[in-house]
Order: structure tokens, then sequence, then C-alpha cells
């Protein structure tokens, strides 16, 4: 991933850097951030703006860990909000609300680097700069909680210019511009793609789909994508879904789309949820290709679930009444699911349909979940009623056969499930 963020970002912001009127000084990249931005504030033309924010990002793209660090604490520190300003705004306000005192109160609250976020986002690939930026910032963030107001302003910036309306969703081919290809390859999370030829196995075949969510700001860079497998029937091994020799059905004759990979691309868009809208969407696309499907589910990995568990399961129907009791029933503290896989897609409207054993023979799937996987299923009409419920109980709704899996007593559940106390 970074290895694409060095060379498609930093050609963006040379790009613009010297897209500039002749004559013109070239940037100076060694002076401090702290001055940069000070010039970036006095500049009174847009071209002087752009101009010094690109030298910022610039030096940021040169900077080490702890140069970007220092730049990080600097943001936090001399460019946060004034707490008497925010105080005296709000007492003007209470006292006698008007336009103007909302807006002396809304100005007093906006720190100062937003301000710069801003600038920097309208030099070309300064959007995707503030992306990798927050990811460095959420990195940083494990051994210096001081920056969390950093992050959380990073963050609302991200939220507003990645939002629904702005992503446009297109089709991943096997004709689809190699250097996207490319990035599809580095960004798959689930089943990684091994070479050129593993890529279009999953693109080529006519009862394969991949579609992504691109930005106007990033548009040779996706920010989420999902691979589809058109199928006559709910899948129940990701082994035979990527098998090499498998039949493909006539398109006539499919029945479900499985959604058996969901991959967000970068890491500085964290908390920002696209899957939600990218399932929906893909979803209707599917319905209008082929009128004839009924069914859209998930093949999914159980990350955590081997964590949770003492010991292996004995065999094939123990291992699924584990999965069905862990997936509904173990909880993390606020009362959602352990599993964030789960939290996911019950969390945008699905219901746990089935649990299969000896789903995923991968090393991978065995470390996880002893090769266990999960099929979350998306009736489209009750979608929107379930987020509501889900959220409001967080209960997770199954399907008749989970049902089955759950009832045996505890007694018995406990030597299946096995977990740690």
């Amino acid at each position: 991933m970074s290895s694409f963020f060095s060379t498609s970002y930093f050609s963006d912001v040379l790009t613009s850097l010297f897209e500039r009127r002749s004559g013109e000084d070239a940037p100076v990249t060694d002076a401090a951030f702290a001055d940069l931005i000070a010039d970036l504030n006095a500049a009174q033309s847009e071209a002087q703006q752009n101009r010094i924010s690109g030298t910022i990002l610039l030096k940021y793209h040169g900077a080490d860990t702890q140069t970007r660090l220092d730049f990080f604490r600097l943001l936090a520190n001399e460019f946060d909000v004034d707490p008497t300003a925010i105080s005296d705004a709000a007492a003007a306000y209470a006292a006698a609300p008007s336009a103007q005192t909302y807006a002396a109160l809304s100005k007093a609250s906006d720190p100062e680097r937003i301000k710069l976020f801003r600038k920097l986002a309208n030099v070309r690939g300064g959007a995707k700069c503030l992306v990798k930026i927050r990811e460095h910032v959420r990195t940083a963030l494990k051994s210096d909680a001081s920056l969390a107001p950093l992050d959380l302003d990073l963050k609302r910036m991200l939220v507003a210019w990645f939002n629904r309306g702005f992503l446009v969703l297109r089709p991943i081919t096997w004709q689809t511009p190699a250097n996207i290809l490319e990035k599809i390859i580095a960004y798959e999370a689930v089943h990684q793609i091994h070479d050129w030829d593993d890529l279009r196995r999953r693109l080529h075949p006519h009862d394969r789909r991949c579609y992504a969510f691109f930005h106007p700001r990033m548009p040779d860079d996706p920010i989420i994508f999902v691979e589809v497998a058109l199928t006559t029937s709910v899948p129940g091994s990701i082994d035979a879904v990527l098998a090499e020799d498998r039949d493909t059905p006539h398109l006539e004759d499919v029945k479900t789309a499985t959604f058996y990979s969901i991959s967000n691309c970068h890491a500085g868009l964290a908390g920002i949820s696209f899957g939600n809208a990218l399932i929906k969407q893909v979803a209707r696309d599917l319905s209008a290709e082929l009128p004839q499907l009924e069914t859209f589910v998930t093949l999914s990995p159980i990350p955590t679930m081997a964590k949770h568990m003492t010991q292996q399961p004995e065999d094939a129907e123990h291992l699924k009444r584990a999965a069905a009791s862990f997936l509904a029933e173990t909880k993390r503290g606020d009362g959602t699911p352990a599993d964030p896989v789960a939290r996911f897609h019950l969390g945008n409207g699905a219901i746990i349909h089935d649990v299969h054993a000896g789903a995923n023979l991968s090393s991978e799937g065995q470390s996880q979940s002893y090769g266990a996987m999960v099929n979350y299923l998306y009736d489209l009409s009750k979608v929107e009623d379930r987020v509501e419920q889900f959220a409001e109980t967080k209960v997770a709704p199954v399907s008749p056969q989970i049902q089955s899996l759950l009832k045996p007593p505890r007694r018995n559940r406990r030597k299946d499930l096995g977990t740690a106390a």
C-alpha cells in the first residue's frame, strides 16, 4: 500500500507544484513547518496558497517519522481551539442568540488546523495526502494520546469530503486500467490475490463481478471494493468459490450473489463507513442486470473466533455450534458482537444465515476460526428495519438453522465453545 502512495500521490503533488507561472521561485522544502504555515496564512492569492500548500505536502512526504511526529504535535498544540474564546463566545450566544453571536461561536470552535487542512486539500493530491496523514496520526496516537483531538479533526474533515454523495461506483473488470488493477491486488484484505492470473480468475469469468467506490479527488485509487461470485445456491466454502477448475454456471441459472470479499483500501479512512452503501448499491445494480437473483449473501471469515476459545472443537458439528454461539452470543463490553465482521454486517442490516465447517482450509482460516466461515444474509426489503433494530437492541438476528444450532443445553454448549471465562 505504501508504494502506491509514494508513487501516485508524490507525482500528483509534484504536478501541482510545477503547474505555475514561469519565473516563480521553486518551492523551499528546508523551511520549518511552522514557518511554512505562517507563510501560508499570510498568502494573499489562491496561487500563492496553493504553491505553499504544495510545498508543505512535499516536505511532509520527505520527512522522517520524528519530523512528522513533531509536525503532528505542532498542529495539536499550536493550532488548537482557544478555550477562553469558546467560553466567551458561548456566553455571548446564550445571553443574546443571533446570527452574529452564533457565527462568532462557530468560528471560535473551529481549530486553526481545520483551515490548514482545507488549504492543503485544494492542491492536486492534497486530499489523498490528508488521508495518509491521518493514517500516520492514528499510528502515532498509540503512543501519544494528546494527538486524539488532531485525529478527530482530520476524521471530521474526511467524513465531509468522503460522504456517499461524492462517491462513484465503478465496475472493476479485466479491461480496467492496469494502475487500478495493481491497487486491487495490493489492497485485497480478505483473500490474498497472488498474481495477475489469480486476479484474472476473479474478474474475467462471466460469473464474477467486482465493484469499487471512487472519489473525484482520488479518481485512480479505490476507496473500498467488493468481489462477488454469482452462484446457483448459497456457497459454504471459499476454496470452492475460488477454485480454478470450478464449474461456471450459465447466467440465466444463477440465483445467488455472494459477496465473498470486502476490502477497505485506506487506513486513514478508518471509522468512516462505506460498506453499507457499497453493498446496497451493488445489490441494486446486480438486480437490474440479473432480475432472477433471489438471494444476496456473504461468505465471510470469523477472524476472532479462535482467540475466544480455549480448545478446538472436536468435530464439524461441534465447530458449527461453537461458531453459531460465538457469533450470536459472545459480546463486547458495549453489548455488540465480539467479532468485528459480525458487527459490520449485522450493523448494516444482515442476519446470521448459516455457518460452515471446513470452509477455509488456508493457514489463515485455520488460525482464525479452525476453518469455519459464515453466511450473512441481506434481505433488501428488510435491511433498513434491521439496521434500526440492531442499533437499538444489539441482539444478533439469526436464521432458523442458526437458531437450531443454539438449542442444546448450555452445559453441552460450554464444551462446544470452550470459551475462556
